[in-house]
C-alpha cells in the first residue's frame, strides 16, 4: 500500500510540476513528457514521444546539439540550471522561446536515460528588454539638461522648469526600474546605484535654482541689478554643478572599473568652503548656523570639483541628521602637504554597530531610517577621496553628534 502510495504521489509531481520535464532514451528520443511541457512547447503527448529530442531544438543549432548530445551520452553529468547560457527552444509553430534547462541521468537495464527539467523565461527576457529602454531614456533625459545650460542666461524660468520637470521624470524611472531591479540579478545593479547617486546629487543645486529663481522676480528695480546678477550667477553654478554630476555618473561602471580621474589644479579652497558655506546657509533649519574656520595657505593642487562635492554631501548630512538650533562646524586646516577639513555636528549620531556599513551603497544608519535620504552620502564621500588620494574618517556617538575627517594630499 505505501509503495502505491508513494507512486501515487511521484506521478502527481510530474503531472502538475509547473517546469516542463523531459526524459529521452539512450537513442536521444523522446519518451516521456509532462503537461508543462506539452504546453509550454504548443505539442500533445503523442505527437512528439518517440521523436527525437531535435524536435524542440531550433533549425539552426540542430547539426551542433546531435554533437553535443552525443558527448553527453559518451560522458553524462548532471547539469544544474543557468550556468550564464542563453537557450532556445522551438515551438510547435516554429517559434523560438527562451528556456533554462538542467539534465540529470541514470541508467536502467543498461540504457542510459537523461531527464531534462525546463523553465520559460520570457518574462524574465522582456524585463531585460525592458531595462535597456529605460536605460536608453534615462541617458537622453541627461542629454537634453546638459543642452539647457548653453540658454540658461536667455531663459533661466523656463530652463528651471524643464529642470524641475527632467529631475520628477528621473525620479519616476527610478521608481519603475527598482521595482523591475529586485527581480533581476546583479547584471542590473549597475543601473540602480545610477539612479540613486543622481537624485541623491541633484538636491541641492536643484534647490539653489528654484530659490534663485524664485528671489528673482522679487528684484524688479532698476537699482537691485546687483541683487539679480548675483542669483543668476547662482543659478548658473548651479547647473554647471549638475552638468558635471552627468557627466561623472553617467555610468557608475565607469567609477568601479577605475576609468574616472581626478583633474587637479590649482584652486583657492579656503574661498571654495566660504562659497560653500554661504550656499548652505539657504538649507539650514530654524535655528541652526554654521561656524567655519580656516589655517593655513589658500591655494593648493587638486580637483575643486570633487573638494567642493564632498564638501557639500557632508554638510548636507550634518544638517539633515542635526536638530533645529544646532551648530555645524566647518574646520579646515592645511598642514604640510596635507588639507584637513572636518564637518562637526550635534545631531543623532551613529550606533556602533551601524558604523563599519556607513561607507557601503545604500546603507542606512538604524536611527536614520525616517529621514529622507539614499543611503549614498558617505558611499559618495569616500569615493571622491579615493579618487583624490585621500582619506575619510568618522567618530561618532549616538545622540551625540558626529564628525567626519577628510585628509587630501595638497601637492599630488
Amino acid at each position: 500500500m505505501q509503495h502505491f502510495q508513494d507512486w501515487e504521489h511521484m506521478t502527481s509531481l510530474y503531472q502538475n510540476a509547473t517546469e516542463g520535464i523531459i526524459l529521452t532514451n539512450g537513442e536521444g528520443n523522446i519518451v516521456l513528457v509532462n503537461p508543462a511541457a506539452e504546453k509550454m512547447f504548443g505539442y500533445s503527448g503523442h505527437e512528439i514521444i518517440d521523436q527525437p529530442i531535435e524536435i524542440l531544438i531550433p533549425d539552426k543549432f540542430k547539426p551542433n546539439h546531435c554533437q553535443l548530445r552525443a558527448g553527453f551520452y559518451k560522458h553524462p553529468s548532471n547539469r544544474s540550471m543557468g550556468q550564464n547560457r542563453d537557450l532556445y527552444g522551438r515551438k510547435k509553430d516554429g517559434s523560438n522561446l527562451p528556456v533554462e534547462v538542467s539534465l540529470s541521468h541514470y541508467r536502467k537495464n543498461d540504457e542510459l536515460f537523461v531527464i531534462a527539467f525546463i523553465v520559460d523565461i520570457t518574462g524574465r527576457k522582456e524585463i531585460e528588454s525592458n531595462m535597456k529602454r529605460q536605460q536608453a531614456e534615462l541617458e537622453r533625459i541627461s542629454n537634453e539638461i546638459r543642452k539647457l545650460n548653453a540658454e540658461l542666461e536667455m531663459k533661466v524660468e523656463e530652463r528651471t522648469m524643464i529642470l524641475k520637470e527632467a529631475l520628477q521624470r528621473l525620479e519616476q524611472s527610478q521608481t519603475e526600474l527598482s521595482q523591475a531591479l529586485d527581480k533581476e540579478k546583479q547584471l542590473n545593479e549597475i543601473k540602480s546605484r545610477f539612479v540613486s547617486m543622481a537624485s541623491h546629487e541633484f538636491r541641492t543645486p536643484l534647490s539653489t535654482v528654484l530659490s534663485s529663481a524664485s528671489l528673482l522676480s522679487k528684484y524688479t528695480h532698476e537699482n537691485e541689478q546687483d541683487k539679480r546678477d548675483k542669483h543668476i550667477d547662482k543659478i548658473k553654478n548651479s547647473v554647471k554643478h549638475l552638468n558635471d554630476i552627468l557627466e561623472d555618473f553617467l555610468s557608475l561602471g565607469k567609477l568601479d572599473e577605475g576609468k574616472v580621474e581626478s583633474h587637479l589644479g590649482e584652486m583657492n579652497l579656503h574661498e571654495c568652503i566660504v562659497d560653500i558655506t554661504e550656499e548652505m546657509k539657504a538649507f539650514l533649519k530654524k535655528g541652526q548656523y554654521i561656524e567655519q574656520q580656516y589655517q593655513g595657505k589658500e591655494i593648493i593642487q587638486s580637483d575643486k570639483k570633487l573638494i567642493r562635492n564632498i564638501i557639500i554631501n557632508l554638510v548636507s548630512n550634518a544638517i539633515k541628521f542635526s536638530n533645529e538650533n544646532d551648530k555645524i562646524k566647518i574646520n579646515s586646516v592645511v598642514n604640510g602637504n596635507n588639507a584637513i577639513i572636518e564637518v562637526q555636528d550635534e545631531g543623532i549620531g551613529i550606533g556602533e554597530k551601524d558604523k563599519q556599513h556607513l561607507f557601503s551603497s545604500f546603507f542606512r544608519a538604524g536611527n536614520a531610517l525616517n529621514i529622507q535620504g539614499t543611503g549614498m552620502g558617505l558611499h559618495i564621500v569616500k569615493r571622491y577621496a579615493d579618487l583624490l588620494s585621500g582619506k575619510v574618517n568618522l567618530q561618532s556617538e549616538l545622540n551625540k553628534g558626529t564628525l567626519v575627517t577628510v585628509t587630501i594630499p595638497t601637492n599630488q
